[in-house]
């Protein structure tokens, strides 16, 4: 089987490594057939796609609608990274799949606007699916409305007419979208279980997610409701794409 790869941007080690270990996971792959490429640490190698099964982008600090000046030069160079790979990835219409950042990263390549408009805290949001995404080959199985872990502070403001609608929470209308018939992405974490959240808390505790004062109430929200249906999406793109 090509390999999937998992483009990361987290610079602690230890968020880092339990992400990529539930992506792992949720997707059922290995270290072999899972690629893990560090984006914070150095430049994006040369992506074949004609020699990999699909791509996944994880979750990371960058908010795409900070103010240029306010951006670090290593965000420059991953935004200026994904610019490149998504305008081939669509053009192809190559299996991708982008967890949080990815909406940062996809609906700028889409032209969407990006603000503190629809920010969530974080915590468990019911996701609901739109007719769309309740006939998604990846969303297969999955409830027409399931619980999910969310925390970010921008979102889509409105979605282009080039992506397709495939679910939406109360607090943020676009939780995932499509671009063509292959392309992904969500705002809400398919990877993440409680112990991979509540580990995330605490690692970006001074992040400015939260107050200081506001931990235990933030620990307490991802505990109000369980959470499982997400991930399966994450093996079932796998088994779509696997070649």
């Amino acid at each position: 089987m090509k390999p999937f790869v998992l483009l990361a941007t987290r610079a602690e080690d230890q968020p880092a490594d339990e992400e990529y270990a539930l992506f792992l996971r949720y997707t059922g792959l290995d270290e072999r057939d899972l690629v893990r490429v560090r984006l914070e640490a150095a430049p994006m190698p040369r992506l074949h796609l004609s020699a990999l099964s699909g791509i996944f982008v994880g979750g990371g600090p960058f908010n795409a609608s900070d103010p240029p000046e306010r951006k670090t030069p290593v965000q420059h160079r991953v935004e200026a990274e994904f610019r490149t790979l998504l305008d081939e990835v669509v053009a192809r219409d190559f299996p991708f799949l982008g967890a949080c950042y990815g909406v940062g990263t996809l609906g700028v390549q889409q032209g969407a606007p990006i603000d503190g408009t629809y920010a969530e805290p974080i915590s468990v949001v019911p996701v609901t699916l739109t007719d769309a995404g309740a006939s998604d080959p990846i969303l297969t199985g999955l409830p027409r409305t399931f619980s999910a872990f969310v925390g970010h502070k921008e979102a889509i403001r409105s979605l282009p007419d080039s992506a397709t609608l495939l679910a939406s929470s109360p607090t943020c209308p676009v939780q995932m979208f499509r671009v063509g018939t292959n392309v992904y992405a969500t705002q809400f974490h398919p990877e993440l279980d409680v112990d991979g959240i509540i580990l995330r808390i605490h690692a970006y505790a001074n992040h400015g997610y939260f107050a200081a004062h506001e931990l235990e109430s933030t620990l307490a929200a991802v505990r109000r409701a369980a959470v499982s249906y997400p991930s399966r999406m994450l093996r079932t793109f796998v088994q779509r794409h696997a070649r």
